[in-house]
């Protein structure tokens, strides 16, 4: 991204998160966790599934599942069962029950407070990373690219990349640290609420003037 295209974003950048933050000056994180060890196990069951039916499963997931050493102890087949409704069940299973005996053996029964060292974990990429830190720690390192964030961002016209890394590292250059973690949650409801994947017309979106159809 050369200078002049750079400075051009960040202006665009800040006008959208000025409006994004009055139409959702609240946005946090949908799922539903007691510790932070849930909301690993919630996040990672939130791939490829929305966040309304992992809250309709992990309630008696996690009523069964107390604490780090039940899912250390856990039976793979059963545990399976208990997290079928959320898709992709085996990988799933496999990565949360391999997570908690790293988390146990590696990091003393903690959840890490680093990138690097979230990263090592099984089912953990820079997207998960970054919610689990920014909302077990406060810790921002990025900011996390979802299939909302990565559709939107080009929407918008502030990425004209498609990996999520390099989205990231184009909302990164764009948007003020301080606004890191809300970013991820205000375009998240933006495009549950206003702007969602299937064909409308981005003329009636409260970012109308800021889409690249404009």
């Amino acid at each position: 991204m050369n200078s002049k295209k750079l400075i051009q974003r960040k202006a665009r950048a800040k006008e959208i998160s000025k409006i994004l933050k009055k139409l959702f000056p609240k946005a946090k994180i949908m799922l539903r966790y007691s510790n932070n060890w849930e909301l690993l196990v919630a996040v990672q069951l939130s791939a490829q599934c929305t966040d309304k039916k992992v809250n309709e499963v992990t309630p008696a997931l996690f009523k069964k599942y107390r604490a780090l050493d039940d899912y250390v102890r856990a039976d793979r087949k059963e545990f399976e069962k208990a997290i079928y409704q959320t898709g992709f069940y085996r990988n799933k299973s496999r990565n949360i029950l391999s997570a908690a005996k790293v988390i146990k053996e590696k990091f003393h029964g903690k959840l890490p407070r680093t990138m690097a060292e979230m990263i090592t974990i099984p089912g953990v990429g820079r997207k998960s990373a970054n919610v689990i830190l920014g909302n077990a720690y406060g810790i921002v390192e990025g900011i996390a690219v979802d299939t909302h964030v990565k559709r939107l961002s080009r929407v918008l016209a502030l990425s004209d990349h498609t990996t999520p890394e390099k989205i990231e590292r184009d909302l990164m250059a764009i948007i003020p640290r301080k606004d890191w973690f809300a970013t991820t949650y205000r375009l998240i409801e933006y495009g549950r609420k206003y702007c969602p994947a299937r064909p409308h017309n981005h003329l009636r979106c409260p970012l109308a003037k800021y889409t690249r159809q404009n």
